[in-house]
């Protein structure tokens, strides 16, 4: 099924209604992730993904701008979902092995 136009030039809604950048797999909601974690201007989100244009990364921009508490809350529920995950997955060998030496 192709991906359904949005009114946003550069956003589509995949098979599962999720935003994306048109022409891309790239969801909206993990670039807006990726801004808010990190801070980045949408010169720097092109610099992390050179294949994507100013008009792709001003287009997700705005579509957040436009669903901000939609998208929150998503953001908010994968939160969650991580929490919870981290909470009942034991840590790898590796990882007891380097938090017993201290070096984590």
């Amino acid at each position: 099924m192709p991906a359904v136009q949005t009114g946003y030039d550069h956003i589509a809604l995949d098979k599962r209604k999720t935003p994306i950048i048109a022409g891309t797999t790239l969801k909206v909601i993990e670039l807006i992730q990726e801004k808010l974690a990190y801070g980045w201007s949408a010169e720097e989100i092109q610099l992390q993904h050179p294949a994507l244009t100013l008009g792709q990364i001003y287009s997700a921009l705005a579509y957040y701008a436009d669903h901000r508490d939609e998208l929150d809350s998503e953001i908010e529920q994968r939160l969650e979902r991580t929490d919870a995950t981290r909470r009942t997955v034991r840590p790898s060998s590796l990882l007891q092995k380097l938090q017993a030496k201290g070096l984590l």
